[in-house]
């Protein structure tokens, strides 16, 4: 049969990237309100959970390689595919998230579906627009929520740059492989990237059945002044997304509890499979603590 719609190959450039990770990894489907989730579990069954969220369009949960093993020393790791993005989980037919509310409701049902027990708090993180999830979550949750990193994440603190947003537009208007592949290369500065992840973002340009992404405004001054849990703000040093040091004295400004740290001789795009050790340094060190 062939490969009409890409699916097999978007699967197969997947399955490349997530052998990339440690074994033995599981993974975990569960039912939520709006489809069915898919979790890649890694660690000790018994250790404290940490949720990641990868960024939007292609990232998808395997993205997070190059840290889990790492991660997962310590740490039951669950990575899971983003709700309405090309992944391994699957869309309802009747019911796409259209809000923060929908998203909070969805990662709910991720939680407790894992085996996360109500009361058991979590440590959270997310990249780009997992980022902006995990931020939400937490000022909706802050209870549940142990310790939040945020990895360059976007419409957090500040807005995109207009020549970012120029650049993406090709590949927004008619997303395909060529377009994809084009973008990565400029945000990320011809600094090389993995070639399977690359395959991977650029399957995803034909991924069928996904929906609009849940977009909407930076969360509120005043909310962000009361999130009284520990944050890590790691920020790329060459991200074109947005401007990094703006984004830092923002954070700085409203966060009471926030630790910011700038990598150097990074991208955007390019975290957190391309990181210097560094990342994974100051990750175990926060979640450490």
């Amino acid at each position: 049969m062939k490969d009409t719609d890409g699916t097999d190959r978007f699967l197969a450039a997947y399955d490349k990237v997530m052998a990339k990770w440690p074994a033995p990894r599981e993974a975990i489907t569960v039912a939520t309100p709006f489809g069915t989730a898919y979790v890649n579990a890694c660690g000790p069954h018994d250790g404290p959970p940490l949720v990641l969220l990868p960024g939007g369009g292609g990232a998808t949960s395997a993205s997070w390689y190059a840290q889990a093993a790492e991660l997962a020393a310590t740490r039951r790791v669950y990575a899971v595919d983003l709700v309405g993005a090309p992944g391994r989980g699957t869309l309802a037919a009747d019911r796409h998230p259209r809000t923060v509310a929908d998203l909070a409701e969805w990662l709910d049902a991720v939680v407790e579906g894992v085996g996360i027990e109500a009361g058991e708090q979590l440590d959270l993180g997310g990249h780009s627009y997992g980022g902006w999830i995990a931020l939400h979550y937490a000022l909706r949750a802050p209870a549940r929520v142990r310790s939040l990193f945020l990895l360059d994440p976007t419409q957090c603190f500040a807005g995109f740059r207009a020549s970012y947003l120029i650049h993406a537009l090709p590949m927004l208007l008619r997303p395909t492989g060529g377009r994809v592949r084009a973008f990565l290369e400029w945000e990320s500065g011809g600094v090389r990237l993995d070639p399977d992840w690359l395959r991977l973002q650029e399957a995803a340009a034909g991924f069928p059945s996904v929906s609009k992404p849940v977009t909407g405004p930076r969360p509120a001054p005043d909310a962000l002044r009361g999130l009284d849990m520990p944050v890590l703000l790691l920020l790329a040093g060459n991200s074109r997304t947005h401007d990094t040091y703006r984004v830092a004295a923002r954070a700085g400004a409203l966060l009471p509890r926030v630790e910011t740290v700038v990598l150097p001789d990074v991208s955007h795009h390019a975290l957190p499979q391309s990181a210097p050790a560094e990342l994974g340094r100051r990750l175990t060190e926060f979640l450490s603590r």
